[in-house]
């Protein structure tokens, strides 16, 4: 972080004060009944988080629709398409590719309104994307993912911070799933918590070529690298850390704000980096493929990292769910 960036975000410190403060009291207020939530007719799962961005929501939503999708569920997905147009984003896109047509999307801010389009469709579980803010909309079950590789102590408030809520809003979750390892160590050893935890990693399935009908491939067939890596996603460590996981030679690497559009120019970019640095393909997310829909990359292909989230051990986790939706069912109430 720059000199300016870090003098910057402390003048924004009296607005992410107030935005703590009113973030628990709108809480507070879901809780005592003084706002008032909306139901759907079905199951309603959130997935969440505590802060802006790169947590794993996407690959826990795809696993639940799969999940649920196995025990022969009809199955929407609820999203907000942030930062998307034309009724889609690039984290829906994604989704879809995924998930090929088996589940339906209702997309858009108010997702009760989204979900009562569904009723004549008798949709049995609802998938709440990024959820665990959007108190309006009664849920059976809230999932909250935490990166380990961020611990939360000393994290601010947006707009200097990137935390949506604190630690303490763990109360209301059922289940914390811990993305990545290190620094989350006290979320999982508090010992009053009500809520289950797990930790959960991306498992590499292949590649992707960028472009149309693109088929998947190993490792092996794409060449041993070094390659050149890049992305636009909430924590593109994350990202970069995975290929080292996953034995991926890395020749460089360049990171974009989250959900950035790229342009002809930026592909010029990356090609250049490229070759500079003896890497013979460039590696990104699915994710980012949305952002590059149009764009040409003639000298350097592109290839596309196919993930998988696995959460462990992942027995006990489905066990966790069923459970809490069984009392859920079995006290005919929602949680706020």
């Amino acid at each position: 972080m720059s000199a300016f960036e870090r003098v910057f975000r402390g003048l924004l410190l009296p607005v992410s004060a107030l935005f703590g403060r009113v973030a628990r009291l709108r809480a507070d207020l879901y809780a005592k009944g003084r706002l008032k939530q909306r139901s759907l007719c079905g199951v309603v799962v959130s997935v969440g988080n505590l802060t802006v961005g790169g947590t794993g929501k996407t690959p826990m939503v795809i696993w639940l629709a799969e999940h649920f999708l196995a025990q022969g569920k009809r199955v929407a997905i609820l999203s907000r398409g942030y930062r998307g147009k034309d009724g889609t984003s690039d984290e829906i896109e994604v989704m879809k590719q995924h998930l090929n047509g088996r589940v339906a999307f209702g997309i858009g801010k108010n997702r009760f309104k989204s979900g009562k389009r569904f009723d004549a469709q008798g949709i049995d579980v609802f998938l709440l994307d990024d959820g665990f803010q959007h108190l309006r909309l009664a849920r059976d079950l809230d999932i909250v993912l935490v990166d380990g590789s961020k611990p939360l102590e000393g994290e601010r408030f947006l707009p200097s911070g990137n935390l949506r809520e604190s630690a303490s809003a763990l109360k209301r979750a059922d289940i914390v799933v811990i993305t990545r390892d290190s620094g989350s160590e006290n979320i999982a050893a508090q010992q009053s918590r009500s809520y289950a935890v797990f930790h959960a990693c991306n498992r590499l399935l292949g590649f992707r070529r960028l472009e149309p009908g693109g088929q998947d491939r190993h490792l092996r067939e794409i060449g041993s690298g070094p390659f050149f890596a890049f992305c636009g996603i909430g924590n593109p460590e994350g990202f970069f850390s995975d290929l080292r996981r996953w034995r991926l030679a890395l020749a460089g690497t360049r990171a974009f704000r989250d959900h950035y559009r790229y342009t002809q120019g930026d592909v010029q970019r990356l090609e250049e980096s490229a070759t500079k640095a003896g890497a013979p393909a460039l590696i990104t997310t699915q994710k980012d493929a949305w952002n590059l829909r149009g764009l040409h990359f003639p000298r350097v292909p592109v290839y596309l990292c196919v993930i998988r989230l696995e959460p462990d051990p992942e027995s006990e986790f489905i066990a966790a769910i069923d459970r809490r939706l069984a009392q859920a069912a079995s006290s005919g109430g929602r949680k706020a």
